[in-house]
């Protein structure tokens, strides 16, 4: 899919269409979809599970939408695809080249992973945002902390994003995974 099917939301059948590019003009890391508060996701969360990992076990999101938060993620400036240092081995993981990896040490999961999405068919995904950002993502029932947040082993900005089921929940979790991608650059 080239950059141009990402941003505009054609994706050749594979997924409902998400006009996704919304950025303003002169500041490329911007985008309307993350400009003030979170609507509050639809539905109770899903059920999850912390045993061997945080995963998302119920209202598991569509995987053509999950493929697409990758295509997208990939096609953000400077970011390559890899594996997650604590994703699994099919975790499918943003990485900041070195030289743009400006944020906290806060900002990253590991290294420079700002967010992975989980191959398990759920379509959920980790990722770091600003403490204010995660919270109003938790509190809009987008996701929950990670297990480290809660044992205060790191800040309250990593969190679990639970997956999306449609066009509405894409533009959400797309516009909160721009947000991990900007407090990583250090923007």
């Amino acid at each position: 899919m080239s950059s141009a099917q990402i941003a505009t939301g054609s994706s050749g059948g594979r997924a409902p269409s998400a006009n996704v590019s919304g950025r303003r003009s002169g500041d490329p890391l911007l985008s309307r979809e993350t400009d003030g508060e979170l609507p509050p996701r639809s539905g109770p969360r899903p059920k999850t599970q912390v045993e061997s990992g945080q995963s998302q076990l119920d209202q598991s999101g569509l995987a053509a939408l999950a493929d697409r938060l990758v295509e997208a993620m990939i096609g953000l400036d400077s970011v390559r695809l890899g594996p997650s240092g604590i994703g699994g081995p099919s975790a499918r993981a943003g990485h900041l080249l070195p030289a743009v990896a400006n944020g906290p040490a806060e900002a990253f999961i590991v290294g420079t992973e700002f967010g992975h999405v989980h191959s398990d068919g759920s379509g959920s995904l980790h990722m770091v945002l600003p403490t204010a950002r995660a919270t109003e993502a938790v509190d809009a029932g987008w996701a929950e902390w990670h297990p480290t947040v809660a044992a205060h082993e790191r800040p309250p900005n990593l969190v679990l994003v639970y997956g999306a089921r449609n066009d509405n929940d894409f533009r959400v979790i797309w516009g909160l995974l721009q947000d991990s991608y900007r407090f990583a650059r250090g923007v």
